[in-house]
C-alpha cells in the first residue's frame, strides 16, 4: 500500500455510511440485490469485496486449502458442502472460515 491508497478511507467510511448507501454500494460491487442480513454483516462483506477488487482475492491454493478443511470439518455433511458450493455458483469466490464450524 501506498500513502495515496484510497482503500482504507473507504473502509472506515462503511462504518458511517447510511443503510441504503451500503445497500447501493453492495449492486455496484457485487452485481446482485443485497442480503436481507444486518449493517454490520453488510459492512463486513463490502470492505472485504473493496479489498479484492483494489488488492486481489484468495490464491486458488488458499481456497482449494480452505475447501478441504471444510470438507474435514463438516464431516462430510452433504447439505454443509452444497452450501458452499451454492455459494460459489453465486458468484461468492470466498471460502467459510472453518473456524466458525459448529457456531
Amino acid at each position: 500500500m501506498t500513502t495515496n491508497d484510497p482503500i482504507p478511507a473507504r473502509l472506515v467510511a462503511l462504518k458511517t455510511t447510511p443503510t441504503l448507501e451500503l445497500k447501493k454500494q453492495w449492486r455496484d460491487l457485487f452485481d446482485s440485490e443485497p442480503p436481507p442480513f444486518n449493517r454490520r454483516y453488510l459492512e463486513s462483506r463490502l470492505a472485504y469485496r473493496i479489498q479484492e477488487l483494489a488488492y486481489g482475492g484468495l490464491k486458488p491454493e488458499t481456497i482449494r486449502r480452505l475447501e478441504r478443511l471444510g470438507e474435514e470439518l463438516d464431516g462430510g455433511d452433504k447439505r454443509k458442502r452444497g452450501i458452499r458450493a451454492d455459494a460459489r455458483r453465486a458468484g461468492h469466490r470466498h471460502a467459510p472460515d472453518p473456524r466458525m464450524a459448529g457456531r
